[in-house]
């Protein structure tokens, strides 16, 4: 009688947990449940609760994950690879990311966690839990990074905006290293020493629509300016020149195209005004004005590592995964399909109508290249407000995860302490603030982020964890032999992209003339 009632405990037992955790039709779930269950390894009850987000939620949720300013860079991105490769290697990483997130899900039903982390240690120990927790905490640095950099570029403009000035007038206040000191002390730092953050999980939305109207403005601008634009001029020559010199002679290429720009925009051409002889260059509007295909020079390197930046939501699959409604890992996947199938459309439109609108004269922050031809438009000053809104408020909710993963490693059964919990927040401010200040461009930072952390997180730690825990599959299976082709092919990125960022730095270094 007792080994009746154990048999029928366990098949209960069995039962709840596949409700749980796993969809029934689901032909690994028997796997699931042998490896994870049959095994005795031991699952944390929190994994296991059931979701209750709907699938077009879920959607939201992780475009709003992958959405972020790596959207601002692409265009800088097309200006180096041409518009065909850049579509070529834009769907290529589309697709690598999509099969990166099918080997994510397939190892968190083998390895029975919805933790990377956990996925990490279970997968290689110590040394795996590391390499997820450095991995989701550089690429959440270098995310707040790039956050920052837009309140270094744009909070001073958005005030000469408001002040009605021309130029730079010298006010500490429009120094950018300033407004991100400021910033971060008088908003961030308040924000992230609240011990929850939930309410600012709808700035996600806030900032998603900021950048469909990012977008819609850019969109809306391409068909209204004309080109070449008086600053392409002033970028061909090697030397100094003033803004009505650079303006005279655009003048002389479109003088009804300027004259609309100009009194919107800018000071009055006199034209008596002589135009200084010593400047030398012979301007051809045609060359500056027709889009290249294919592109290869030192910024070229930069294209994938900011593409890879701008695909990683790896961190935030598994958490919205364990919260989706009658969860399954064909479910997730079309969740994924459809989230990043829309990312692709607004990266590419982003992409190409910055680049259509600035040529080779684009930034690496494309919001930044707007302050040359407008200075007081009302819609991009309203675009900038929404962005830096958006930007600002969610620093603290990135901040977040990484002080949550420091107090665990080092502080693990400690009691809470808001000592600890305002130091660890200052640190990462701090550090963040550094990397700002003294890198000169976010390209640096979209560079040297997508080619390591985004590397690691889209590349080889899905791979590795996928090897090493998927034990249902034989190793020459063809499952087996595209993910190991998967890492080797990471691995190697990782090496080559990393070794020829740090080569452009040693020969065009940060912030001279030759680095774009």
């Amino acid at each position: 009688m007792n080994q009746n009632f154990l048999s029928c405990y366990a098949a209960l037992s069995e039962k709840k947990v596949q409700t749980q955790f796993l969809d029934e039709d689901d032909a690994e779930s028997q796997k699931f449940l042998t490896n994870g269950i049959m095994k005795k390894k031991k699952y944390d009850e929190e994994e296991y609760h059931p979701g209750h987000t709907s699938f077009g939620m879920s959607v939201f949720n992780l475009s709003n994950a992958i959405m972020g300013s790596g959207i601002l860079g692409l265009s800088f991105a097309m200006a180096n690879t041409g518009i065909i490769l850049f579509v070529i290697l834009l769907l290529g990483v589309a697709i690598l990311s999509l099969y990166s997130v099918h080997l994510l899900l397939v190892t968190a039903k083998e390895g029975g966690s919805l933790i990377y982390e956990k996925l990490g240690e279970r997968a290689f120990g110590w040394p795996g839990k590391m390499a997820a927790f450095g991995s989701i905490t550089l690429q959440n640095i270098g995310a707040m990074s790039s956050y920052l950099f837009i309140v270094k570029y744009e909070l001073p403009e958005v005030i000469r905006a408001f002040r009605g000035l021309e130029e730079d007038s010298g006010e500490w206040y429009l120094n950018g290293n300033y407004a991100v000191v400021l910033v971060s002390i008088g908003i961030i730092l308040p924000l992230s020493l609240l011990k929850n953050l939930g309410y600012l999980g709808y700035t996600s939305g806030f900032s998603l629509s900021c950048m469909v109207f990012f977008l819609g403005v850019l969109i809306y601008k391409k068909t209204i300016l004309p080109c070449p634009l008086p600053f392409f001029y002033q970028h061909e020559s090697n030397m100094s020149m003033n803004g009505s010199d650079a303006l005279g002679l655009y003048a002389l290429q479109n003088a009804s195209a300027l004259a609309s720009i100009s009194a919107a925009n800018g000071p009055q051409l006199d034209p008596h005004a002589p135009v200084h002889s010593a400047v030398q260059f012979t301007p051809h509007p045609e060359d500056m004005c027709t889009p290249k295909y294919f592109v290869f020079n030192s910024q070229t390197v930069y294209t994938v590592p900011i593409l890879a930046f701008a695909f990683v939501c790896h961190p935030e699959v598994l958490p919205i995964y364990s919260e989706l409604k009658d969860r399954s890992r064909r479910k997730m996947q079309r969740v994924s399909n459809l989230s990043i199938l829309a990312m692709l459309v607004m990266y590419l439109l982003s992409a190409l109508f910055g680049y259509l609108t600035f040529y080779d004269h684009v930034e690496a922050e494309l919001l930044h290249t707007f302050t040359k031809v407008y200075k007081f438009d009302t819609m991009l000053l309203l675009v900038r407000l929404a962005v830096l809104t958006a930007v600002t408020l969610t620093v603290p909710i990135v901040l977040f995860p990484i002080r949550s993963s420091v107090i665990t490693l080092c502080f693990a059964g400690k009691e809470f302490s808001w000592i600890r919990h305002f130091l660890i927040a200052a640190a990462i401010l701090a550090f963040n603030n550094l990397l700002v200040i003294f890198v000169p461009t976010i390209r640096d930072i979209f560079g040297f982020i997508g080619s390591s952390a985004a590397t690691m997180l889209i590349f080889i730690l899905p791979a590795a964890f996928y090897l090493r825990l998927v034990k249902s599959l034989p190793f020459r299976s063809p499952q087996k032999i595209s993910a190991t082709i998967f890492l080797v092919v990471g691995i190697f990125f990782m090496i080559g992209s990393l070794s020829l960022i740090i080569l452009d730095w040693i020969h065009n270094p940060p912030g001279s003339k030759g680095a774009h």
